[in-house]
């Protein structure tokens, strides 16, 4: 028998949030204990294991509790989003949850992603709920959508609670797979771009240097330069792809640290038109988290941790997580909300609009919409930017490389005249 600590947050039934430790079984176990103390869990993970059987080995006994936890991909998001509005249309159809649940996994392509739907089937016809069942499934589902389908549950709304989240990713997607497909050209033309070059300087160059060197005289600045970097590139190109990619690798492990992503992340926000672009992406996805979950019925704390999450800068996070403490001392959102540095007054305006007029989940969702067009907006206009520029700058260094060989021809024929 193995017990296991757990490090849980949930939501008292003052509405404030609660976070402590407690031994158990299980996450389900855990789970069940903070119903029973009146809590309503957002969650609950291992943070030590206890073996107090000693027959096993302890690897085999920890092998359970320490299974890496699932996260969710491009693919992934696309399959929970397919799986999400299957759901929905099933409930919204008459069907049992169990029933649901087991016809809706078939829709999904990975048998790793089945078996998750399997186990959360499994779970429910065990009794449990169906946000308890997602929660166990470590970070399968995000915490956002385990908080709507927890709200829904108890207003009894699920089917418009997974419709709600459906719509939601449907709209994240939309935005990650526009950005995706402006940026296929540009890359196109970058290694198209790359590639000539290199091939120029490996290849071309290197043909001509017997002739400029039987120059009598000293060769043009710019061709000693073209020839040097021929050199460069044939003794030291392998080389040189290796370090680039030892160092992204090196850069990739890097970010995973708090404070380089955060210095990162803060860098990004300082880049002209980029910055203003993040900022209206991360404050959009922000305020459309937390206006569906408060539309779903959860407190406004709960709602405010789990919809910090959503926000991937970590610069932007932690001038948003002061709020929380904020709401606890009777502060309006709208009020410390302009009290976080490099927030947008639009925003501070809207949210501030939408609670004197007791309409902030609407506001938040129109803030997010707003947001989102206009960092659509930019990214175009970014785009439509980016590719003239990485074609007149690959151009211009094609036309020096080969305007610094012309000179040097012509000036090899000038001395031999």
């Amino acid at each position: 028998m193995v017990m296991a600590l757990y490090r849980y947050e949930a939501v008292a039934g003052s509405g404030k949030l609660v976070t402590g430790e407690m031994e158990g079984e299980s996450r389900a176990a855990i789970v069940a204990e903070l119903h029973r103390l009146g809590h309503v869990p957002i969650r609950a993970e291992v943070a030590s294991e206890r073996r107090l059987a000693r027959l096993l080995p302890a690897h085999i006994l920890t092998a359970p509790l320490m299974k890496p936890r699932r996260s969710l991909g491009r693919r992934s998001e696309r399959q929970l989003l397919a799986l999400t509005e299957q759901l929905a249309t099933l409930l919204e159809a008459g069907l049992a949850l169990d029933r649901t649940l087991d016809l809706a996994k078939h829709i999904l392509n990975r048998p790793d992603d089945r078996e998750v739907v399997q186990a959360v089937l499994d779970r429910v016809r065990s009794g449990s709920t169906l946000a308890d069942a997602m929660a166990a499934e470590g970070g399968f589902f995000p915490r956002f959508y385990i908080g709507m389908v927890r709200a829904g549950e108890a207003g009894g709304s699920l089917d418009r609670a997974l419709r709600r989240i459906a719509d939601y990713l449907r709209r994240s997607l939309a935005i990650a797979d526009e950005a995706t497909s402006a940026l296929i050209y540009p890359s196109l033309v970058l290694l198209t771009g790359a590639g000539t070059v290199a091939m120029l300087l490996g290849n071309v160059v290197p043909q001509f240097r017997p002739m400029l060197e039987q120059s009598a005289g000293p060769l043009p600045f710019a061709a000693e330069a073209v020839l040097t970097a021929s050199d460069l590139v044939n003794g030291y190109g392998w080389a040189a792809l290796v370090f680039a990619g030892l160092a992204a690798l090196a850069g990739r492990e890097a970010l995973k640290r708090p404070d380089v992503r955060r210095w990162r992340d803060a860098w990004l926000l300082r880049l002209p038109r980029l910055g203003d672009i993040v900022v209206k992406l991360e404050i959009g996805r922000f305020a459309l988290t937390l206006g569906t979950l408060l539309g779903n019925g959860l407190s406004p704390l709960a709602a405010l941790k789990i919809a910090e999450e959503a926000v991937g800068n970590r610069a932007i996070a932690g001038a948003l997580a002061p709020l929380g403490a904020a709401l606890e001392a009777g502060k309006p959102m709208a009020t410390a909300l302009a009290e976080a540095p490099g927030i947008p007054p639009l925003a501070v305006q809207l949210i501030r609009a939408g609670e004197e007029a007791g309409r902030l989940e609407d506001m938040l969702l129109k803030l997010g919409e707003i947001f989102d067009e206009e960092a659509r907006r930019g990214i175009a206009r970014l785009l439509a930017l980016l590719v003239p520029a990485v074609t007149i700058l690959l151009g211009a260094v094609v036309a020096a490389i080969v305007g610094a060989l012309l000179t040097a021809i012509l000036s090899v024929y000038d001395v031999a005249a």
